[in-house]
């Protein structure tokens, strides 16, 4: 395996499972850090702030600065800031997308003529919320999802995800939604556009094929898939589109 300027992390099921590390990836990040390499970590998240993650890896042994983690709402917000300058943002979503927003400098409203409607999941929606969300968007506003994960599984069964609001206001609306979370491959453009590598200068690492791979695969770049979360190996090898490399752990990775 050649070494990458580039590593892109998932977090849940690559670095970590919960509250506890994954140690064989929390060895190869210290590992990119005493080598200087460059490394950032994507998750498509959308409810905690760069600050609650950052503290999250520092419980397991890993320090490192915020602008290294790429939640989707961080994400959606640079890339908000990037291609829609000045706009007038209508929000649903929860502290992690509002401080994301607002660090872009960004202005939350809920103007109905707004210019872009962004929605991340949100706890507290009511009814009011997403008609509100509707009418902007009918009034030409940008419909902006941080991920499409229609449900999510709970102790009570599936709950609904931040999917299946999005769809519900692009299906009011009768316009295509744009999302930004794996696996589209918009939290790797951003990444590459701030920081101008080559797409063979990057690499996404992930458990998860559906999201993490796909996301890297939609992107260009290599893929590493690890046996450590959703998607087992045994699984990965029967897709048509497999990763770069497919490893048990990340300790078989030599730098």
């Amino acid at each position: 395996m050649k070494t990458y300027k580039a590593y892109c992390f998932d977090l849940d099921g690559t670095v970590y499972r919960g509250n506890e590390s994954i140690e064989s990836a929390v060895r190869f990040i210290h590992r990119l850090q005493e080598m200087g390499i460059e490394y950032y970590f994507i998750t498509n998240n959308a409810s905690k702030t760069p600050v609650q993650f950052q503290k999250a890896l520092a419980k397991i042994g890993i320090e490192t600065a915020v602008s290294r983690i790429y939640s989707s709402a961080i994400t959606t917000a640079k890339f908000i800031a990037q291609n829609y300058f000045d706009a007038k943002v209508h929000m649903i979503g929860s502290e992690g997308l509002e401080t994301a927003l607002r660090q872009e400098g960004f202005k939350v409203t809920d103007d109905l003529e707004a210019d872009v409607v962004v929605v991340g999941i949100d706890q507290t929606v009511d009814y009011i919320k997403l008609a509100k969300a509707c009418a902007a968007v009918q009034n030409g506003a940008k419909l902006i999802g941080t991920n499409e994960d229609i449900k999510f599984p709970s102790e009570y069964g599936f709950l609904p995800g931040n999917g299946s609001f999005v769809q519900l206001i692009a299906n009011v609306a009768n316009v295509e939604p744009m999302y930004i979370g794996k696996p589209s491959p918009v939290m790797l453009d951003v990444i590459q556009e701030e920081y101008g590598y080559q797409k063979e200068e990057m690499v996404m690492i992930g458990d998860n094929y559906d999201t993490d791979i796909l996301c890297g695969v939609h992107f260009g770049c290599d893929t590493i898939h690890v046996n450590t979360g959703v998607t087992s190996t045994e699984i990965v090898l029967t897709k048509e589109r497999k990763p770069t490399y497919c490893l048990e752990h990340l300790d078989q990775v030599e730098l």
